[in-house]
């Protein structure tokens, strides 16, 4: 089959790429947009509509939605298929979500619940997983100065959402910013439940769009300001909030590296280890770490993110906050573990940096099962499945 692969620089690109390619289909590839983020509707046309007239192909593939792209595949009758990996992605609330040559895999339940009625036969539930031809051939390689280079007690690696949360912007001691700090605070102690939209009246929402600068969506759109406000800027905040917390209390009470490119200065007692490259540097983080952390994005509000796959992929202990849809493919405590309190995390740390032998049984089985079950080859097997 040939594939046209239209790419943005998605940490998932290369690996689904190289995927197909190892399936035996043909992948010539749009890459404008890795390196002109300013690229606009009109470019985007233009380049993916010359690409089908200079080759025909038989799909195209991208990660997350780009409604333009869609058209375009729409109009030449060409399966557009999409795998969306992060949240929240507003393009969804695009009308082309409609379109009849969809194929869009969405990675989390509740994002599936919500946009599947709009095109029952083109929107796919489909989880993420791990490219194991890429991890076992890089870990194989694994040196002793890897080891000693990456090893640590816990490791957390991602972004602590300091630079992601216009819901700062939001100023003063009014009740609309009592009320929400309220709702955020109640937030952070749930976990495996997203009630965020539900705590957002009408008065809330005309309130908050006057005192800050608010998301603009497109014409031909779904105009889903509550949603809009729950996940670009309560769930954010949320994710910020959480983050800092609890990263701050794991760090003074045991040895925490952080890789991360946020602002860690809220961070003191944590040992900042500068940036992991994802494709060669994290996996080793996740390998020789004792015990690695991730703390969900509360816009993901039932979804395994890409970061949970990751880690697992690399023969790692995972140490996750609870969300719904873990049950589903793992069990706790044999597969992964999992926290639904901050003194329950602590106390997790705390149990496993002292069973070594538990600890590793737990990674080995969560390795092996994500391998046998759910690595990313099946995943991309499945999507092809569906352009019947």
């Amino acid at each position: 089959m040939e594939v046209l692969f239209y790419r943005y620089n998605s940490i998932c690109e290369p690996d689904i790429i190289a995927i197909l390619r190892r399936l035996g289909h043909a992948v010539s590839e749009i890459t404008e947009e890795m390196t002109n983020k300013s690229i606009g509707a009109k470019a985007q046309m233009d380049l993916v509509a010359q690409a089908l007239k200079k080759k025909p192909c038989q799909a195209v593939f991208s990660i997350n939605f780009f409604p333009i792209v869609s058209e375009v595949c729409n109009i030449f009758h060409i399966p557009y298929v999409c795998w969306v990996v992060d949240c929240p992605v507003m393009e969804l609330y695009s009308h082309s979500i409609r379109n009849p040559w969809n194929r869009i895999f969405l990675f989390d339940y509740a994002m599936y619940e919500e946009f599947h009625p709009q095109n029952p036969q083109g929107i796919f539930y489909l989880p993420l997983g791990a490219d194991y031809g890429r991890l076992d051939s890089l870990l194989a390689d694994a040196t002793e100065a890897d080891r000693e280079k990456y090893s640590a007690d816990v490791s957390f690696v991602g972004s602590l959402y300091t630079e992601k949360c216009p819901y700062n912007r939001l100023k003063g001691d009014s009740y609309l910013k009592g009320y929400l700090d309220g709702v955020i605070e109640a937030q952070l102690k749930i976990y495996g439940y997203n009630f965020l939209e539900d705590c957002i009246t009408d008065s809330i929402l005309e309130e908050f769009k006057k005192q800050v600068p608010f998301y603009q969506f497109p014409e031909r759109a779904e105009h889903n300001d509550r949603a809009a406000m729950a996940h670009l800027y309560l769930g954010n905040k949320v994710t910020e909030q959480e983050r800092l917390r609890l990263l701050g209390r794991v760090s003074e009470e045991f040895s925490l590296d952080l890789y991360t490119a946020s602002d860690f200065s809220p961070l003191p007692h944590a040992h900042y280890r500068g940036l992991a490259k994802t494709t060669t540097e994290m996996p080793k983080v996740f390998l020789f770490s004792k015990i690695n952390l991730n703390f969900t994005s509360k816009p993901i509000r039932s979804g395994l993110p890409l970061r949970i796959w990751d880690i697992l992929g690399a023969g790692g202990f995972l140490l996750t906050n609870f969300q719904s849809e873990i049950p589903e493919y793992f069990e706790v405590g044999k597969d992964l573990e999992a926290f639904a309190s901050e003194e329950e995390l602590v106390e997790k740390i705390r149990y496993y940096l002292a069973h070594n032998e538990e600890r590793e049984e737990i990674a080995r089985n969560g390795y092996q099962k994500a391998k046998e079950q759910y690595s990313l080859e099946t995943r991309v097997r499945q999507m092809l499945g569906c352009l019947c």
